[in-house]
C-alpha cells in the first residue's frame, strides 16, 4: 500500500509537468534545464544525503553483496536485451532500440525517488552501487548499441560522471566513517528533496509532446513493455528473495528491475541513431513510464 501511495504521488508530479507544458508554462528548453538540475545536482545530493543523514546500519559486507547482485541483475538485463527482441520478432532496424529498453531502466529519475520514499534514504546506498555499474554499461554497451555497432571501447571518459563520483563519495564517507558538518548535511538533504518532483515533472513535460492514445496502439511495443515491467520481475524476484535475506535490499533489487525504460535511452538514440529510431525510443520511454505507475505496485504485491 505504501508503494502504491508513493507511485500516486509521483504520478501527480508527472501530471503537474504535463499540465504546465500543455499550458505553455514549460517547454522543451525548460525540461532540459530541469533535467540538468536533477542529473548534476539533486540526484547526486540524494545519494550523498543517504549516507550523511542515514542511521549507518548497513554493513560493509552488505555493500559487497549489493555489488554482486548489481552485476548479476544488470548483466542479466544485458543478456536478455540480446534475446527478447528476437523472441518478439522485432524488425532488425528496430532491434537496437528494443535492446536498450531491455538493458537500461530509469533507476535515476524513477528508481531513486521511489526507493527513498518507500525504504528511506538509507536504502539509496544500495542504489548507489547499482548506479555505478549502470553508468559503466550505459557508456559502453549502451552507446555501441545505439550506434548499431559491436561492443567496443565506448566513451570511457564519460563513465566518470557526477553520478559515479557522488556514488563513490557516498560509499567512501560511509565506509571510512568520515564526519561531516551540519551545514553540509542540511544542504544535501535540501537538494535531495528536489529529485522526485523535478524528475517526474520532466517526464510529464516530455509526455505533453506526444499523442498518448497512440502509444497504446503499438501492440508489439505494448506486449514487450508489459513483459519487461511485469513478467520478468515476477519471474526473477523469487530467486533474488531466496539469495538475499535483507528485506530492504530485496526491495531495492525489485525497483531496479521493475522501473521503466531509462530516458537516457532516448537521448542516446537521438544522438547516435536514425530519426525513426529516435521517435521509437521516445515512445517506448513514455509508454513504459506510464505503465510503471501501475505495474510497480502490482509487482510488489505479487513478489512480497
Amino acid at each position: 500500500m505504501l508503494l502504491l501511495q508513493q507511485m500516486i504521488v509521483l504520478f501527480i508530479y508527472i501530471i503537474i509537468g504535463y499540465a504546465a507544458a500543455k499550458k505553455g508554462v514549460m517547454n522543451e528548453e525548460t525540461s532540459k534545464k530541469l533535467s540538468w538540475i536533477v542529473v548534476e545536482v539533486a540526484n547526486p545530493a540524494l545519494t550523498v544525503s543517504a549516507v550523511v543523514n542515514g542511521d549507518g546500519t548497513i554493513q560493509g559486507r552488505d555493500l559487497l553483496l549489493t555489488a554482486l547482485m548489481a552485476v548479476v541483475i544488470l548483466g542479466g538485463m544485458v543478456l536478455l536485451s540480446l534475446i527478447l527482441p528476437i523472441m518478439f520478432r522485432v524488425e532488425k532496424k528496430q532491434r537496437n532500440v528494443y535492446r536498450l529498453f531491455s538493458a537500461f531502466n530509469n533507476i535515476g529519475f524513477m528508481g531513486f525517488p521511489v526507493i527513498a520514499a518507500v525504504y528511506g534514504q538509507e536504502a539509496l546506498l544500495y542504489a548507489a552501487v547499482f548506479s555505478m555499474l549502470f553508468n559503466v554499461l550505459m557508456y559502453t554497451y549502451g552507446i555501441q548499441t545505439a550506434r548499431g555497432e559491436r561492443m567496443g571501447g565506448g566513451q570511457w571518459k564519460k563513465i566518470l560522471n557526477i553520478g559515479v563520483v557522488s556514488s563513490i563519495l557516498a560509499i567512501g564517507i560511509y565506509l571510512l566513517k568520515i564526519p561531516t558538518p551540519q551545514f553540509f548535511r542540511t544542504t544535501m538533504s535540501g537538494l535531495s528533496g528536489l529529485t522526485a518532483p523535478l524528475s517526474m515533472m520532466v517526464i510529464g513535460i516530455s509526455l505533453a509532446g506526444m499523442k498518448l492514445g497512440e502509444l497504446f496502439k503499438d501492440i508489439k511495443m505494448l506486449a514487450y513493455s508489459l513483459t519487461k515491467l511485469l513478467v520478468l520481475p515476477v519471474l526473477f524476484m523469487p530467486l533474488i528473495n531466496r539469495a538475499v535475506s535483507s528485506e530492504m535490499l530485496c526491495g531495492v533489487c525489485m525497483i531496479m528491475i521493475a522501473t521503466p525504460a531509462a530516458s537516457m535511452n532516448a537521448m542516446l538514440v537521438q544522438q547516435y541513431g536514425s530519426k525513426e529510431e529516435a521517435v521509437l525510443a521516445a515512445r517506448g520511454v513514455a509508454l513504459t513510464t506510464l505503465l510503471s505507475v501501475v505495474t510497480i505496485p502490482v509487482v510488489s504485491a505479487i513478489v512480497f
